[in-house]
């Protein structure tokens, strides 16, 4: 296992309403982190006994949702606790455990209190603990910030158990706009056009959702702001192409593709749906534009060559550089979160298949395996993973892929097939 040194340790964490205190027991220089971006890196095995807890059975269901959300960043590999029957004294060490969390849920007039410790087998000593305190209502919440909070121990970066996944579900009988958990949890229908909806976008404060949907028989791009049970506006109904945009890292405004004048070309956009610039003119189909993360880049796809590729230039436009010639399509790139690698898809063998490529374009690798068509990819906050639509036969499902391509399994399932998976940034 490759670990790397941490020069200091975050002492404490800020959760807004919620209290967190953060217990360390090593001290900030003898702290060390995992190196999980190593392609030989095996995973961590995690025992999560149950909580203990003087209500019911809320220290099972607190581990068992732990469990999820630790086994969601991949290289986490929690024990069955069937083996030991969920109990806090078992024999670690036989069970392949290196690590054990050890937690407590506990309540007063005040609200309720969610505690979490990490001990190292190998040693037998506690390396950390944190603990939470808010009102019951906020008890899974509690619990996911407990996951990203473990998370960060073992590898110096929260994790992304709190956050979220908008998607298209055609569950309902039509292909209608979604938002959900990122462990499939409590979906909520965003949209109710009875129409084809596509493409769903957060805006960086994932507060909004936009779309475009035939409702009105064009691809028109719309907005709805998730605070609120029925707040949509139309952004752009101009006759023609609008499709979903790419907000800028700031949300200050967006880059859209529109053929307004014929051709797909990328424009940009305030919030407000009024065009600003025209970034490309006439030079091919323009689409699926991606941000860097320093706003200062676009990549974008264009068929200007004759086949569709991923392309770059400023945000501004100007001249636009190739970055793909791998396979006989390339399209929906996909800035990564450090801004230093673009993934996209790639028709290979008669299927589109996923591909990672630094930004310049170079040290190309694919990441998907097996079978099936991998479409929409979408990356988590940390840059860790990407999640996409795999399609087999008539079926498709969310998956997720880690960044080194050697674990692909499916996010979640529900009714229906799911499509365009785009994933939001950390809750506050």
């Amino acid at each position: 296992m490759k670990r790397r040194h941490s020069l200091t340790m975050v002492m404490a964490l800020a959760v807004g309403l919620l209290h967190c205190l953060f217990m360390q027991n090593l001290r900030a220089e003898e702290r060390t982190y995992y190196d999980i971006s190593a392609s030989d890196v095996r995973k961590i095995m995690v025992a999560v006994p149950n909580f203990s807890s003087s209500a019911g059975n809320q220290g099972t269901s607190v581990a068992q949702l732990l469990t999820k959300g630790l086994e969601l960043h991949g290289f986490i590999g929690v024990i069955d606790s069937s083996r030991y029957g969920g109990s806090r004294d078992a024999d670690w060490k036989s069970l392949g455990a290196d690590y054990v969390v050890l937690g407590q849920v506990s309540s007063d007039p005040a609200g309720i209190a969610v505690e979490g410790q990490i001990l190292d087998v190998a040693s037998n000593k506690q390396l950390a603990g944190r603990k939470f305190k808010g009102a019951a209502a906020q008890l899974e919440d509690m619990t996911l910030r407990l996951c990203d909070s473990l998370i960060e121990d073992f590898t110096g970066e929260k994790g992304v158990a709190r956050t979220r996944i908008a998607f298209i579900s055609d569950g309902s009988g039509r292909k209608e706009a979604y938002v959900s958990d990122i462990l499939g949890r409590h979906p909520r229908q965003v949209t109710r056009h009875r129409a084809l909806c596509v493409s769903p976008r957060f805006t960086p404060d994932g507060n909004f959702l936009a779309y475009s949907t035939y409702h009105r028989g064009n691809q028109d791009l719309y907005i709805t702001d998730l605070r609120q049970d029925s707040a949509t506006n139309a952004l752009s109904r101009r006759k023609g192409l609008n499709m979903a945009p790419a907000f800028s890292p700031d949300g200050r405004n967006m880059v859209v593709t529109l053929s307004k004048g014929g051709n797909p070309d990328l424009y940009t956009m305030d919030m407000q749906g009024n065009i600003g610039q025209q970034l490309t003119s006439g030079a091919g189909i323009n689409v699926s534009a991606s941000f860097s993360p320093d706003g200062q880049s676009l990549a974008f796809v264009s068929d200007r060559s004759g086949k569709p590729n991923v392309y770059v230039m400023g945000a501004g436009g100007g001249q636009a550089k190739r970055l793909t010639f791998k396979c006989s399509e390339n399209s929906e790139p996909a800035w990564s979160p450090k801004g230093d690698e673009i993934a996209f898809t790639g028709l290979q063998g008669g299927s589109y298949q996923l591909f990672v490529m630094d930004r310049n374009g170079g040290n190309v690798r694919q990441l998907s395996t097996g079978g099936g068509s991998y479409e929409s990819p979408t990356w988590s906050p940390d840059g860790r993973l990407l999640a996409v639509a795999r399609k087999g036969g008539s079926r498709s499902e969310l998956c997720v892929v880690s960044k080194n391509g050697k674990d692909v399994r499916v996010l979640f399932t529900m009714q229906g097939n799911q499509s365009y998976p785009q994933w939001s940034g950390r809750l506050p």
